[in-house]
């Protein structure tokens, strides 16, 4: 039997993350060791356990990366190690991904894998660009090339692709595009002949440009078009298939900052509406593992009346805490539950048991003033929450005379590195907690003038306002439900002032 690790090849897809197929997705969550490429979408790293380690072998035009064999020898490596390792490429493996490389590599080294097939560029960029790479009557058929090397372009090779009928995309042959397009007119390709480049397909940052075989060159080049792009040259270029179906947020960027499952949760919901995203989750959940106070109170639960209970990570490490306990969930069958937000209610639901209280605002000052209203004189609170909870709650139930103890279960601490000096100008920023704010400008990151700024509470706000900050937008709710719809409403309020803008213009000049 094969005693060392194994090694999956799995294809990302291209553009965006929810284009890789279930089956990869389900070996990144399992596995222990990540490899991946430099165009992938990270937010495919976020389904990687906690404990993975993540390895960027990158490979891009014009910057550094490993070598093809230091990229096998890695995989060799991890998997000598005992291992699950996931190799995850752009695209898929075997489409000028050097898959057929890494697995020589292995087989060398008797170690066990498997390939999983992903959405290629060479289909998937033009047609969601609008551009179908068949067509009937038109294109029959249709060839993929790479277009990135002088071995590419000899003269032999570019004499048989003009002479091909149906569609020929180049991969990875921007730089090299008015080479290409110039050799096959001299190889006997009519100059009229439809193409297109799509640049950063598959993606929310897609650009598009089409012309004739003689001039697409220079539009590509007027148009500032950059890497990655996919070049596609035959009669089905001039079509343009694009969606007609328009997203809320399409080609507006939200940097979303915060621990991984907050960035994770909101990244999904706004890419699902059209935005581009930058992940900044540079912040971990630490749970007190060594916390006597916490086992002692869930050990005397009889003590308490009711459990309260302010995010999903307090809830989640209630329950874990319980079972590492081994304590009944009969016991709980006389406490009353009193949470923040619908997503916190959400877990306990997953248990079986349905919150009495949840204040309609989402926020400690409004639970704190409902908890006082309905807790009964000499009923005791157990609070189990982060050690950066709001004063606010705690300050009601001691005017109010409640009894409560008030018990820390984690901390949210920053991974990010200091100084990283990145100025973020995306169209918006989302914050959800004063400790997201303190670590994003500690760890040297910057706002531009241009990013509006969406925050959760007035406790963060204040954070912001410490650091003189001033544009800042408050949710309504305080959710992620509530950060989706306030982007929304100052995206249509800035449309709504264009058209305003653009109708004053016109009435001036007429």
């Amino acid at each position: 039997m094969n005693k060392f690790g194994r090694v999956y090849i799995v294809g990302a897809g291209c553009g965006s993350y929810d284009l890789i197929t279930l089956r990869g997705k389900k070996l990144i969550e399992q596995c222990s060791v990540i490899v991946y490429d430099s165009l992938i979408d990270t937010a495919l790293l976020d389904y990687a356990p906690d404990n993975a380690e993540k390895i960027c072998v990158g490979k891009r035009a014009g910057r550094h990366s490993e070598s093809q064999e230091n990229i096998n020898n890695i995989l060799i490596e991890k998997a000598r190690e005992g291992n699950t390792v996931v190799r995850l490429k752009g695209g898929d493996p075997f489409v000028f991904g050097r898959g057929g490389e890494e697995i020589s590599a292995l087989q060398k080294n008797n170690i066990e894998y498997a390939v999983v097939p992903g959405i290629s560029s060479a289909i998937a960029v033009p047609e969601l660009a609008g551009i179908p790479v068949t067509h009937r009557r038109l294109s029959r058929g249709f060839y993929v090339i790479t277009g990135h090397t002088a071995d590419d372009m000899l003269p032999e090779n570019m004499r048989a692709y003009a002479r091909l009928d149906g569609t020929l995309v180049f991969l990875m042959g921007l730089k090299n595009l008015k080479q290409i397009a110039k050799s096959l007119i001299k190889n006997g390709k009519d100059e009229s002949t439809p193409a297109a480049v799509i640049s950063n397909g598959a993606g929310a940052a897609q650009r598009v440009v089409t012309g004739a075989l003689k001039d697409i060159a220079g539009i590509a080049e007027e148009q500032n078009l950059t890497a990655p792009a996919v070049i596609v040259i035959g009669e089905v270029a001039k079509f343009d298939f694009s969606q007609t179906i328009k997203m809320p947020l399409e080609n507006i960027t939200v940097a979303v900052t915060g621990t991984k499952r907050f960035v994770h949760r909101l990244s999904t919901r706004l890419s699902g509406l059209g935005a581009i995203i930058k992940n900044l989750n540079y912040l971990d959940v630490i749970e007190y593992s060594d916390n006597a106070r916490f086992d002692n109170a869930l050990m005397n639960l009889n003590d308490y009346s009711w459990i309260v209970l302010t995010s999903i990570n307090g809830a989640e490490i209630f329950w874990s805490k319980l079972n590492k306990l081994k304590i009944d969930i009969r016991k709980l069958a006389k406490i009353k539950f009193a949470v923040i937000g619908s997503g916190t209610s959400k877990i306990l639901e997953n248990h079986g048991i349905f919150a009495d209280l949840i204040p309609e605002s989402y926020t400690s000052k409004a639970l704190g003033n409902k908890l006082s209203e309905k807790a009964s004189k000499g009923e005791r609170i157990l609070l189990l929450r982060a050690q950066q909870g709001s004063t606010e709650l705690t300050e009601i139930l001691d005017r109010k005379n409640i009894s409560f103890d008030d018990i820390k279960t984690y901390d949210v601490q920053s991974t990010a590195s200091n100084f990283i000096g990145e100025e973020i100008n995306t169209d918006f920023i989302a914050f959800a907690s004063s400790s997201g704010v303190n670590a994003f400008f500690e760890s040297g990151y910057r706002i531009s003038a241009k990013t509006k700024i969406i925050c959760i509470g007035d406790i963060t706000a204040n954070a912001l306002r410490k650091r003189n900050i001033r544009n800042i937008k408050i949710c309504e709710t305080s959710n992620i439900e509530g950060i989706v719809d306030t982007i929304i409403r100052e995206v249509q309020n800035e449309e709504i002032q264009t058209i305003k803008i653009k109708q004053a213009d016109s009435q001036t000049g007429s």
